[in-house]
């Protein structure tokens, strides 16, 4: 899932089939970054040995209350790559930036994605399909499932895609384990996070020349039917899970010691997740998290937007 592929199934176009279109509000921005959705700059947490040091600056849009269409989103990763890449040309300072949001439902696939993996005609499409620049097979986004868009300079990281790909699978398995004592792991061979045969969390990448965008999937509170159309990431034989489909299992585990932990409500669990997966991307990645306001992506929806496969490495 790390880079795309040199072919691209040409009948699903690289913007949506729209045939469910939503108007978007005038300025999405502008009902967005509540301060109920901010969260504070974390600390390590005292049982970790080593030093907590930022070593770089990340700006942040909190959007996770917010079901964001994916459109809107993919623009606004393609304008920040751009800001980041006239950055480096200069010699200039370039910082990560992070999104982290709700979709409403779509399909999207990657550049090499193969429509066998759609069990539905690409005309009669339940919801809005996009074919991305991203690596990967189909996957589904909607309302419960919380998606964190990094845009990395992994020049003030490391340049290793590996590196990368395992370091978003581990802010997903830290938060699991921190907040809800659900060991999830890594499969050998494959991308994502998984609980036994449950896949959580799909994780789909871009890299233009070492600036990361697209990002990762954790379904927290999501309908998981729409699955059910598609194989999900190209995968026949697991199953998707979810942290609510988790905890409803510990919950009827009399001898589990999950089984005592409190049951949020379906907001309460967003939030919670929302704070751990920022709180452990920040430490993973060591960076210093600054809540971005309304007036920057309003300034990101003026900004025209190139079209980034071709130059795209």
């Amino acid at each position: 899932m790390t880079l795309t592929a040199t072919h691209c199934v040409a009948s699903i176009p690289t913007y949506p089939i729209c045939k469910h279109q939503h108007k978007p509000p005038r300025s999405l921005s502008r009902q967005i970054l509540s301060r109920s959705n901010r969260v504070s700059n974390v600390k390590i947490p005292q049982s970790t040995s080593l030093t907590f040091e930022p070593r770089n600056e990340c700006e942040c849009f909190n959007l996770y209350e917010q079901q964001v269409p994916y459109g809107q989103a993919w623009a606004w990763q393609k304008s920040i790559v751009n800001e980041k890449k006239t950055l480096i040309q200069r010699n200039e300072d370039c910082s990560d930036s992070l999104f982290v949001l709700q979709h409403r439902p779509v399909y999207t696939l990657g550049t090499a994605s193969s429509e066998q993996f759609l069990n539905f005609d690409v005309k009669d499409s339940p919801f809005d399909i996009y074919r991305t620049e991203r690596g990967g097979e189909v996957t589904y986004h909607g309302p419960g499932q919380i998606v964190m868009y990094p845009i990395m300079n992994l020049r003030n990281h490391k340049m290793d895609l590996h590196w990368y790909l395992r370091s978003l699978e581990e802010v997903i398995i830290r938060a699991l384990s921190e907040t809800f004592c659900i060991k999830a792991s890594r499969l050998e061979g494959l991308t994502g996070v998984w609980h036994g045969n449950q896949k959580l969390a799909a994780i789909g990448i871009r890299v233009s020349q070492w600036i990361t965008y697209h990002g990762l999937a954790l379904n927290v509170t999501t309908d998981l039917t729409p699955f059910r159309s598609i194989v999900p990431c190209g995968l026949r034989d697991c199953q998707v899970g979810s942290v609510r489909g988790l905890l409803k299992e510990f919950q009827s585990s009399a001898d589990c010691e999950r089984a005592r932990l409190p049951d949020p409500d379906d907001g309460q669990l967003l939030d919670i997740t929302c704070k751990s997966l920022i709180k452990e991307f920040s430490e993973v990645f060591q960076v210093r998290i600054n809540h971005e306001t309304t007036s920057r992506l309003e300034l990101l929806e003026r900004k025209p937007v190139n079209h980034l496969e071709e130059e795209t490495n």
